[in-house]
């Protein structure tokens, strides 16, 4: 680490990402050029792997370098002389509000919800299943499902945050652009999970609710967290595959 204090309020991967653009525009990385592995990048600036995986998916959205599965992180554009990296909300920190706000959205829900709200929730659980089966699936019944539940709050506040921040995985260029990375990954919607809040909330316990969506959004975190390692993994075996098959 060079010795540079971050500053409290600012967060780890925009620093290293500052970094790295001021690296590009020295000019120590030319066009074409691969960047340092995830795992040197992290024990050279003394952060976390996913610090530098968001830190890089942040110089990818500015169009400054490409990320090539299996491969690494390619610069396929300098920054200009004064340019300053611009941020917006990140997919880690979008899922980490999520996990706070829904859990306690849940746990409200359970104690309001009515039968007709448990049957669309339910119903809305058959339809993540069957989403999960079409290649070209969606994740609108995952989003549906989420609403339902903040609906049954009936607190209007606490569903038009909730729409907020799923609005935010689309609106957000980071966010969005990590959610692909996850769905080109095959990572899709867990109806194990979507199928435990469910039955906290037939069973009105706003505890057991509370705790499930919590877990089933840490899931979602770790998802994102591994997505592009899971895609880099597949595509070593595939090419492993391949090769084995040369000498049979």
């Amino acid at each position: 680490m060079d010795g540079t204090t971050y500053q409290n309020n600012d967060r780890l991967y925009q620093d290293l990402a500052r970094k790295l653009i001021a690296e590009l525009a020295s000019g120590k990385f030319p066009v074409g050029s691969r960047l340092p592995a995830e795992r040197e990048l992290a024990q050279q600036y003394a952060v976390s792997r996913p610090t530098v995986r968001e830190a890089v998916i942040a110089l990818e959205v500015q169009g400054l370098v490409e990320v090539r599965i299996g491969s690494g992180a390619y610069v396929i554009a300098l920054p200009g002389k004064r340019q300053i990296a611009g941020f917006d909300i990140p997919a880690f920190e979008l899922t980490e509000a999520r996990l706070l706000f829904e859990g306690e959205a849940a746990a409200l829900a359970a104690s309001q919800v009515n039968d007709e709200d448990v049957a669309e929730i339910e119903r809305l659980v058959s339809e993540i299943a069957r989403e999960n089966q079409d290649p070209r699936g969606t994740v609108k019944a995952d989003r549906a499902f989420h609403l339902a539940i903040a609906k049954a709050t009936r607190n209007t506040a606490i569903y038009e945050t909730i729409e907020k921040l799923w609005a935010l995985r689309d609106t957000s260029p980071e966010a969005a652009l990590l959610h692909e990375k996850a769905r080109t990954a095959n990572v899709k919607p867990v109806v194990e999970e979507h199928t435990a809040v469910l039955d906290a909330l037939k069973a009105r316990d706003p505890k057991a609710a509370r705790a499930a969506m919590r877990a089933h959004l840490a899931a979602v975190l770790d998802s994102l967290l591994f997505a592009t390692e899971e895609k880099a993994v597949e595509e070593a075996r595939r090419i492993a595959e391949a090769k084995r098959a040369r000498y049979r």
